[in-house]
């Protein structure tokens, strides 16, 4: 899926040019992080206030078309903003804002809003291109505070982290790089010229996209290496002032241990860690050694660290991740040299984020290909592709929507013989029952397998397709007849594991000015622009019939996701979705799928470790295993819910309390009184 770390910035937050500018048309090119061109935005003045641009990004199929209408006031932020166009996954896009004297108006998605305006204000549309944030750029460079009040509420505040001379031809100019805080989970960095207009001059994504004006394509390594290293300094920073290390011997006393491998609480225990290692485990209370720490978990529930199956994490989003208890991730798809650094920069201790268990990404050239991990295009490529992952530990690979359908045999031979397991999308034009026949271990998206029973030999799943298909007709498929029946058998007796990411196909029956199911629960603890966007639809939902018809559609692919847990089907808990809050919600999903709570953690923890080989070292709380530990408030095996209550996280030897990183990201604490750690030597 789209990451969201991406969406975020594409649709939160992006720039315009000021009312100084001369008149005159800026064209910026939109990059992958290969190289590969994905979209373009381009940026006019038919007047000295009055902007127009054009924004069009596509990667894998989707992405959004944008054209919008800016007029500006002597303060530099908007008085009178349209933009229409599509989503990211077709929906209708349409969004208005006015503001007149001290009032400003606005409606989008089924959200219309008023508010009384004194002095600088700026609107944050919910869909936008990066022009906007070039605006943003220049209304708060003019401001004596850096700061810019925003509608329909928070702060936005710049700062600036580095200057760079950049060159094309015999041309050169200044740009500084500034951070935005105050949108999103974590900050924004841009490239500004450091003319009087403060515009955009590039927008770097690590692993992701670059957008820099045409022309000056040639500085891009040199702005990203430049911005690393800033963003770097800031993330060691944190990594330091949020973890705490637990040096010499510590117990944990008085909790109760959730056996992941039956599903069961324990009675009170104590448990004693160190050096990141679980060294023992005794009924609460047995007094054996003098310890250097003690931590009083005062009959909180002790769940191994949950594993997230389904992840495209990014430095930023990893902090995410730890503050929801997910201690290790699968990683399924990204840049291979950005997903190599950062587990580099975890082990060396400047970077706070979860194990990472690599997967290598392969996909086929076409019109849709998706551009993380390696393209290949004959089997040559495709061994070369296998050696490299294989040689880095990656121990698993994943076939995408492009693959070629004739090398997949030979593929899967020659991954399982250097030891990777494999799995993946199912590529165009075949069935999920095709790869499970050729020999896939796993299945991801639980449109993947709906797909077996509602595409043809013509359906194009590059396209929007795989998401609209399923959405018209899943409702409809009868789960009790004999193909469906034979296909849940097949799976299980071939042990094929199924990755459902069920919270992220909530997007197909989401409707406009809803808040996406998932994140109800949590929807009030985040900041405000995060909490709109819960409400964005990205699906074309156009009346009352489709949208019941969608919902049918849902409810059903909850309904089969229990079916195969039931029949014996291995299943995982993966998100592909806003990292670390959104597997708690696929959780609560498995849940409602007909799972006891308690089959649901286990899932997140037993059969993550089983299923990515790691059962050795972690899935278990156990003696000799890793001291990925979470304290949870409540009891999370009778009310799935608790288990957003994460109080405590141990990982690497190293003691992390969620709510400082709460506080951290603008996130209202889930648990405002953790236990905390006695030093007693």
């Amino acid at each position: 899926m789209f990451k969201f770390f991406l969406s975020l910035a594409l649709t939160l937050a992006m720039p315009v040019c000021a009312q100084t500018q001369a008149l005159k048309t800026v064209r910026y090119t939109i990059f992958l992080d290969n190289g590969a061109v994905a979209g373009e935005q381009i940026v006019e003045h038919p007047s000295l206030d009055t902007i127009k641009v054009h924004f069009d990004f596509k990667e894998n199929g989707r992405g959004p078309t944008l054209d919008e209408v800016i007029k500006i006031g002597p303060d530099l932020t908007m008085v009178d903003y349209k933009v229409t166009g599509s989503a990211e996954m077709g929906g209708v896009v349409d969004e208005r804002f006015t503001r007149r004297g001290g009032v400003a108006e606005w409606s989008v998605k089924g959200e219309r809003g008023t508010q009384r305006v004194r002095g600088p204000a700026f609107y944050v549309p919910v869909d936008s291109s990066l022009e906007v944030n070039s605006l943003m750029i220049s209304a708060l460079s003019a401001s004596r505070t850096g700061t810019l009040r925003l509608l329909p509420e928070g702060t936005l505040t710049q700062q600036r982290l580095d200057e760079a001379v950049v060159t094309r031809g015999d041309e050169s100019e200044v740009v500084q790089l500034v951070m935005h805080t105050g949108l999103g989970l974590s900050p924004q960095f841009f490239w500004a010229t450091t003319t009087a207009e403060h515009h955009l001059f590039a927008a770097i994504l690590p692993g992701n996209t670059a957008t820099i004006k045409q022309g000056w394509e040639a500085n891009l390594a040199e702005l990203k290496r430049r911005q690393q290293e800033a963003s770097g300094r800031i993330l060691e920073k944190r990594a330091k002032d949020l973890q705490h290390p637990m040096r010499g011997l510590t117990v944990i006393r008085n909790t109760r241990i959730f056996d992941s491998e039956t599903a069961t609480l324990s009675k009170a225990s104590d448990v004693y860690v160190l050096r990141g290692m679980v060294t023992g485990i005794f009924p609460a209370g047995t007094y054996l050694t003098p310890v250097d720490n003690e931590l009083d978990a005062a009959g909180r529930v002790m769940l191994p660290g949950l594993f997230d199956m389904h992840t495209h994490i990014s430095r930023w989003s990893a902090s995410y991740h730890l503050t929801a208890g997910v201690t290790s991730v699968r990683d399924l798809g990204n840049s291979n040299a950005e997903l190599q650094k950062m587990i580099d920069e975890t082990l060396d201790g400047s970077l706070m984020a979860p194990r990472v268990i690599p997967a290598g990404f392969i996909e086929g050239e076409s019109a849709y290909s998706a551009h993380d991990g390696i393209l290949i295009s004959d089997l040559n490529d495709v061994r070369h592709a296998i050696d490299w992952y294989s040689l880095r530990g990656y121990p698993h690979l994943k076939i995408y929507n492009s693959f070629p359908n004739e090398l997949i045999p030979d593929t899967i031979s020659y991954a399982h013989r250097r030891g990777l397991r494999v799995s993946g999308h199912v590529p165009a034009f075949l069935r999920a029952d095709d790869v499970v026949e050729a020999g896939f271990d796993e299945l991801h998206h639980i449109n993947q397998i709906m797909l077996n029973f509602l595409s043809t030999p013509q359906t194009d799943t590059r396209t929007l397709e795989r998401f609209y298909i399923p959405a018209e007709k899943g409702g409809t498929l009868n789960l009790d007849s004999l193909e469906v029946q034979e296909f849940i058998e097949k799976l299980r007796d071939k042990n094929i594991v199924v990755d459902p990411t069920l919270a992220t196909f909530d997007f197909i029956k989401q409707r406009n000015g809803e808040v996406a199911d998932p994140y109800k629960t949590i929807a009030d603890f985040m900041p405000p622009d995060v909490r709109r966007g819960f409400k964005a639809s990205t699906m074309k939902i156009p009346d009352d019939r489709t949208a019941k018809r969608y919902e049918a559609s849902y409810k059903k692919m909850i309904e089969l996701v229990g079916r195969l847990y039931r029949a014996g089907v291995p299943i995982v808990a993966g998100t592909d979705a806003l990292a670390g809050f959104t597997l708690h919600s696929e959780l609560a999903l498995y849940v409602k799928a007909g799972l006891t709570p308690a089959q649901a953690i286990q899932v997140a923890t037993y059969n993550g470790a089983k299923y990515t080989n790691t059962l050795n070292d972690r899935g278990t709380i156990s003696v000799g295993k890793f001291a990925d530990l979470i304290l949870v408030d409540g009891d999370p095996t009778r009310n799935i819910e608790d288990i957003r209550k994460v109080a405590v996280v141990m990982t690497r030897g190293k003691l992390i309390y969620p709510n400082e990183i709460n506080q951290a990201l603008g996130v209202k604490p889930f648990v405002t009184n953790p236990p905390k750690l006695r030093r007693l030597n």
